[in-house]
């Protein structure tokens, strides 16, 4: 009989951590099964309720308007899957989205882009350095580093917007026609970016020390993971979504607003939670994200096409966070059991 030591007891939690990793990967695969099943409930309910939903136009304009929070929400994904979060995400946006914005009006476009890249990399390496190496708490590091950037935006701008007029600038907002829907260059970005994300977290080993960082940070590290260097490397790449969602805002509405989408942090954690991302970490992805973003848009698009005040679609879209977390709360419990 094998005596019980501190070492079998560690090589015991490591294989319990990465045993339960497996089986939180293989749940995660299945769970946008729900949200799935919401959205397509949705669609139906507001195609019969209605005469103007089902319409190609209409379809194409649900797609286009998910589309930055949908990019958005990507990058939130990520960091939510560490048992992290990032209220500053929308904040580096609209940073990233005024600084190519102004350096455009007298210079190159493409230069701007580049810079605005370099904007969002380095705000998102401060939040990952602060998370990481000093072991602060995400919330609160990165409610502070919103406000920071949010007034580095107003006065790099002097509160003045920047209309945009480059044609690189606004190209995500083009695309094709396809069976009278209109599927711009942003939606295919966002579709791409959800399919190179969710395999790098489904079929890398980057993606599994995610998981199993989220799952157990304790055990992550005893399993020899570098856990400071796996965090930066999340909030980077999130900043590099960010930036995407930057160009997207900017093929939209092609201004450069230092006080656009002032929520845009709020509703990129409801696409996540409403995609069935847990906010506790290791189980969801990038794929319920994409149809949580689509599930809020459907909702407040059918709404208004039923001529609901706005106020209820606020309710409504609060109702199923709610519940999401509801859900989610109560898988967790049966999991710990």
């Amino acid at each position: 009989m094998t005596a019980t030591t501190p070492e079998n007891a560690d090589a015991a939690a490591l294989e319990l951590g990465v045993g339960r990793t497996g089986l939180l990967r293989t749940f995660a695969t299945n769970q946008i099964s729900g949200p799935l099943a919401a959205l397509i409930v949705a669609v139906v309910v507001f195609t019969l309720s209605t005469s103007t939903f089902f319409n190609s136009d209409n379809l194409s304009l649900i797609a286009q308007q998910s589309v930055v929070i949908g990019t958005l929400a990507l990058g939130q994904t990520l960091i939510i899957l560490t048992s992290g979060i990032d209220l500053a995400n929308g904040a580096i946006m609209v940073l990233g989205s005024v600084v190519i914005g102004k350096i455009a009006v007298h210079g190159n476009p493409a230069l701007a882009l580049l810079i605005g890249l370099v904007v969002c990399v380095a705000v998102g390496a401060v939040n990952g350095g602060l998370v990481s190496l000093l072991k602060l708490p995400p919330f609160i590091v990165t409610l502070g580093v919103m406000s920071v950037v949010a007034a580095a935006a107003r006065l790099y701008t002097s509160s003045q917007t920047y209309p945009v007029t480059s044609s690189l600038l606004t190209y995500l907002n083009n695309g094709p026609t396809v069976g009278g829907v209109t599927i711009t260059y942003g939606v295919m970005l966002w579709i791409g970016l959800t399919a190179v994300l969710g395999y790098a977290l489904s079929q890398t080993s980057w993606g599994t020390r995610v998981y199993a960082l989220g799952d157990n940070h304790k055990a992550a590290e005893l399993a020899g993971i570098k856990v400071k260097r796996l965090l930066l490397s999340v909030y980077v790449i999130a900043a590099v979504v960010y930036l995407f969602a930057a160009w997207q805002a900017l093929g939209r509405t092609p201004t450069a607003d230092p006080s656009g989408y002032s929520t845009a942090n709020l509703d990129s954690i409801t696409a996540v939670v409403i995609g069935g991302t847990s906010l506790f970490g290791g189980r969801g992805g990038v794929v319920g994200t994409f149809i949580g973003a689509l599930i809020v848009t459907v909702l407040q698009n059918g709404l208004t096409q039923a001529g609901i005040d706005s106020l209820y679609q606020q309710v409504a879209t609060g109702v199923l966070v709610v519940i999401a977390v509801g859900v989610d709360q109560l898988v967790r419990r049966r999991q710990s059991r």
